[in-house]
């Protein structure tokens, strides 16, 4: 069934332009995923098609309105549940991509803008808020691209091959392997020989030791909330140069052999 996700937007030529492009254009256009953009100024009802204002109390800035917010909503009815994008929402994950890549028929997505959007559109028309990440941009639509490409890569077709979405980084907790592809010397740099052995169990268990060496030094938070380092990861880490067990002591110099 076709994964619908629509994004309500003051810039929905913006939007069109980056769901028109690359993995994204192609599977909308093979009706992998239904993708639709609503534009928030279609319910202004001033001259201007105003859909912001001052805030109460004063402050810096203006604040997206509720009439044109709740008014576009209630005219196009976009599929539920409506998420708006915030700083303030709860983050963003591979976790929250696979859900949202599950949902069917789908979601939609609403863009904020200007110092935030009226209070009343987060507490009687959102169904939840999501936020990509600790920091502050100048509008939604940027996280919009951001959750519409990583749950658009975990719908099956999209990609094409389906095992990248099983070996790329977080997909067990941890972060991908180092990736490499001809030539095999570059400026004196080679490629690990065990890339090139052909062996395809010998590979497997280097690729397994750097995902855990390069999270453990610089994602040592995803290894703690993994539950920690396995015996048997312990062990590989050492047959493969990583003596050291301790979250966030592994460099990544051994991957290099």
């Amino acid at each position: 069934m076709t994964l619908r996700i629509e994004v309500l937007t003051i810039f929905p030529t913006m939007v069109e332009g980056f769901l028109g492009e690359s993995l994204i254009g192609k599977a909308r256009q093979s009706s992998l995923l239904d993708l639709r953009v609503h534009d928030l100024r279609s319910a202004a009802v001033d001259p201007h098609r105003s859909v912001d204002d001052a805030p109460f109390g004063g402050g810096a800035g203006m604040v997206l309105a509720p009439d044109p917010v709740f008014g576009a909503v209630e005219k196009v009815e976009p599929v539920r549940p409506l998420y708006l994008l915030s700083p303030g929402g709860r983050r963003f994950t591979q976790d929250t991509a696979r859900e949202l890549a599950h949902a069917r028929p789908g979601f939609s997505l609403l863009c904020g803008r200007y110092e935030g959007v009226d209070q009343r559109v987060v507490d009687h028309l959102v169904d939840d808020e999501l936020s990509i990440g600790d920091f502050v941009l100048a509008g939604g639509e940027a996280a919009a691209f951001v959750v519409i490409e990583a749950v658009a890569r975990l719908v099956p077709g999209v990609l094409g091959n389906e095992a990248s979405t099983e070996e790329e980084s977080f997909a067990e907790g941890l972060l991908e392997y180092p990736q490499y592809t001809r030539p095999a010397e570059y400026r004196g740099w080679s490629v690990p020989e065990v890339l090139r052995s052909g062996d395809h169990g010998r590979i497997a268990r280097w690729r397994r030791a750097q995902a855990l060496a390069r999270t453990r030094a610089r994602r040592p938070d995803l290894i703690e909330r993994r539950g920690g380092l396995t015996d048997d990861e312990v062990r590989l880490l050492q047959e493969h140069g990583y003596p050291d067990s301790s979250p966030g002591k592994a460099t990544e110099r051994p991957s290099a052999p």
